[in-house]
């Protein structure tokens, strides 16, 4: 590694970061897909697998990714990445599937996520802000998921149509497919894990700011996939639903078990700049859900445009100004 030229070594963290991204998007695909398919064969309805399944299928690529990351001694990329994703889930996902299609949805519906979603960010701004998160406060957002699980699969409807009960003609065993998606999102997380913090040494970029854009944005692509499509499709409550409950098992669940198998050490820069971002956000996309009912192609737009804005300001230096500014 000694004998790499700066330009060598980006070059070759830039090739891992492509081939990682690549390996947790096949990956995220196959877990989301064979997750869906035994879901429907257990008559779950489409809005349970949409709030939960498609949600934890498509937080699958940050789960693994934030583990290894913190595993590996570098606890910004875990923590970047999630508030990150959190952020690009939003004003990306959200977005762009809104300049497609205007996202219209039943108010009533979004209530109960949309308020867990609320409860879960404050939670982990308590943790940003107090610089950790231990192993017990860790396994209190998984009992608290697995709550929140637990309510959404009581309140779904299971309906199993006649049609539906036939012999599943998709090849290969569901359960093999998922086995298969989960070790390639291992092996992709690995790859862009080190090619990140390769890249980012090369170039100078601290690891925070590597998790919070390059990591982030690599494993929100299975939620803009996925999001896409039901946009096409016009299936606006799977957008929410799948966006809404991804947030929540960003922070429930990934921070969460990250957290259980090493405590989260959480970098001070994260409370000053980054984590206002994801609360205002986050705030802002909570009353559309609650008060508006749609979020039209203008609104989409203004989106995808604060992203731009954001991602500037991590690497322009306005992100790191403003934490110099906010630092006592």
């Amino acid at each position: 590694m000694d004998g790499l030229t700066t330009y060598q070594l980006a070059v070759i963290a830039l090739g891992a970061i492509f081939f990682g991204v690549w390996l947790l998007v096949k990956g995220g695909d196959l877990t989301i897909d064979s997750a869906v398919r035994i879901a429907e064969k257990s008559g779950l309805s489409k809005m349970f697998i949409a709030a939960t399944i498609v949600a934890f299928g498509t937080s699958a690529p940050e789960l693994f990714t934030s583990v290894n990351a913190n595993i590996s001694g570098f606890a910004g990329i875990s923590v970047g990445n999630v508030i990150g994703s959190n952020i690009a889930n939003v004003l990306m996902v959200i977005g762009i599937s809104a300049m497609i299609a205007p996202i219209v949805f039943d108010r009533k519906k979004a209530q109960v996520d949309t308020l867990v979603m609320i409860l879960a960010t404050v939670a982990m701004a308590a943790a940003v802000w107090a610089g950790l998160l231990p192993r017990w406060a860790g396994l209190a957002m998984v009992f608290a998921i697995v709550a929140y699980v637990t309510y959404q699969y009581k309140a779904s409807k299971i309906e199993v149509d006649e049609d539906e009960e036939g012999e599943d003609a998709s090849p290969g065993n569901p359960f093999v497919m998922v086995t298969i998606g989960i070790a390639t999102l291992v092996i992709g997380s690995e790859v862009l894990v080190q090619g990140a913090v390769a890249g980012g040494f090369a170039l100078g970029v601290p690891e925070a700011v590597i998790g919070m854009t390059v990591i982030a944005f690599g494993t929100s692509l299975p939620e803009l996939t996925a999001c896409v499509a039901a946009a096409r499709k016009g299936q606006s409550d799977m957008i929410i639903g799948g966006i809404v409950g991804s947030n929540i098992f960003n922070i429930l669940s990934v921070m969460a078990i990250t957290a259980v198998v090493k405590p989260l050490v959480i970098d001070p820069r994260f409370g000053q700049f980054d984590l206002l971002i994801v609360l205002a956000v986050t705030f802002v996309f909570a009353l559309f859900l609650l008060f508006v009912g749609r979020i039209g192609r203008i609104a989409g737009g203004i989106m995808a445009v604060s992203y731009l804005l954001f991602t500037f300001a991590q690497y322009s230096g306005v992100a790191d100004a403003f934490v110099g500014v906010a630092a006592p």
